[in-house]
């Protein structure tokens, strides 16, 4: 990977999801990612990559994944409204798991501005790796919000990223399967979702490794399914042989990687083992292929071990070495009383053996047997940005030419490049779920995804 082109790294500074909370007694809590910026800043790692504010994300934006009628409920909802019409509410927010807190529109456009925005400096070339832990909500369904996530920030951004790159691969490291996202895109093949989860008896309950896809896209969905307990070094077995079979075999123009921090040992919804220094060797791992890497957040609800572990693999993207002593911030109390820079594994039993995980290798790489290797080419007529509603009508002449021709010489210039694959996935998803993959073939050819969705049916299965 020596003759990889490294432009800049970004971070996003979308620490303003802080300011919204779920509730009291609630699992999630957006404050974390105030504690991971903090964590940044006081190691000076911000001074290191540029940090952008990226725009919040519109109603339109959001529309190019879900539907109308769930957008318009999320930008109305408040808790007495959803008390006053319950029947809407459990028809769009479960009611547990997903409640209808102040400004739960607002904190959705963070976080999907975030990524879109991210998925942008990719495009034109501006980052290699990019990062925003404010994403990562990988649960969300086209109609209807699921497991703490309302609008799938992840589907946006890889949307944005197959406009320029023939071939994106979505990655989960999260604990829960990435059930969304993969729905998604399970009838495309430009589109190759890879998840490590937990399975058996444990939300959602998907990720079986036999649903390897549909139609076009079969094959190109790929689930590892793990029991509890695993630790660094079978984890690591696993993830390593598997990755690289991918990487080798499909050959994407970039990489979006959820890291969720609830597969660290001693989170208190997941049941893995791993260290903080094991979770952040699989980030390492991907930044070695030299392909673009956009890193978002996702789930983790011990939360300061989410904000070490995010704070240390922003400093892993960098390859700066860090002091495991923490330095003095603004939330140095929640650390006590060691005060460092670790997330330990325990003496929790791992449930994986060897002959187990041995047998899911050699079925994933079955699967990919049927998936055709991807020449690197060059890409041709990169379509127009989607205009924002500050910037419509405003770009000036030959801008966007003159931007498309840049991209076009960073993709030549990075190794592996983008793929040929098939130029129009179609519409990704289980049961209902289906307009995803069209959105993204759509905007391929420079077309509005915003209305592409109105064909298909909102989802309210799980």
């Amino acid at each position: 990977m020596s003759d990889y082109y490294l432009t800049a790294i970004r971070l996003l500074s979308v620490e303003d999801v802080g300011n919204y909370n779920y509730g009291y007694d609630h699992c999630m809590k957006p404050f974390r990612i105030r504690m991971a910026h903090s964590i940044i800043t006081s190691y000076g790692l911000d001074k290191k990559m540029a940090v952008v504010r990226p725009p919040r994300a519109s109603a339109q934006d959001m529309t190019r994944f879900h539907t109308d009628d769930y957008i318009t409920y999320l930008q109305r909802v408040s808790p007495e409204l959803a008390e006053q019409m319950p029947t809407y509410n459990e028809r769009f927010l479960p009611p547990m798991d997903c409640p209808p807190f102040d400004g739960v529109y607002e904190f959705c456009s963070i976080s999907a501005g975030g990524s879109i925005a991210g998925a942008q400096r990719i495009n034109h070339g501006d980052s290699d790796i990019v990062i925003n832990w404010a994403g990562g909500l990988h649960h969300a369904k086209k109609g209807e919000a699921s497991g703490f996530c309302y609008v799938n920030d992840i589907v946006l951004a890889i949307l944005e990223l197959l406009r320029y790159h023939q071939r994106v691969v979505y990655l989960d490291i999260d604990v829960h399967h990435g059930d969304g996202v993969e729905e998604a895109f399970y009838t495309t093949d430009r589109v190759m979702s890879v998840s490590f989860h937990q399975f058996g008896n444990f939300f959602p309950g998907t990720g079986d490794i036999k649903d390897v896809g549909v139609e076009r896209g079969k094959y190109y969905a790929v689930n590892v399914p793990l029991r509890e307990g695993i630790d660094d070094e079978t984890y690591a077995f696993v993830f390593q042989r598997v990755m690289r079979n991918v990487m080798e075999t499909f050959r994407p123009g970039a990489v979006l990687m959820q890291c969720g921090t609830d597969s660290l040992s001693g989170d208190r919804l997941g049941c893995f083992n791993l260290s903080m220094k094991g979770h952040a060797a699989c980030v390492e791992f991907m930044k070695s292929f030299g392909v673009p890497l956009f890193c978002v957040g996702g789930g983790g609800y011990t939360i300061r071990n989410v904000a070490r572990t995010w704070a240390y693999e922003t400093s892993v993207l960098l390859g700066e070495k860090i002091d495991s002593r923490l330095p003095y911030n603004d939330y140095y109390d929640f650390y006590g009383p060691e005060y460092l820079l670790d997330v330990p594994a325990s003496n929790m039993v791992n449930m994986n053996t060897r002959e187990q995980l041995e047998r899911i290798c050699t079925d994933i790489s079955e699967h990919l047997r049927h998936v055709a290797h991807a020449p690197s080419v060059e890409m041709h007529d990169v379509p127009k940005d989607w205009p924002s509603d500050s910037e419509e009508g405003q770009e000036e002449e030959g801008g966007a030419e003159k931007r498309n021709a840049r991209v076009s010489v960073s993709v030549r210039r990075r190794r592996g490049g983008n793929s040929n694959g098939n130029d129009g996935g179609n519409g990704g998803g289980r049961g209902n779920n289906r307009g995803a993959a069209q959105d993204a073939s759509a905007s391929r050819n420079g077309a509005s995804a915003a209305g592409a969705h109105d064909s298909s049916g909102s989802n309210f299965s799980d």
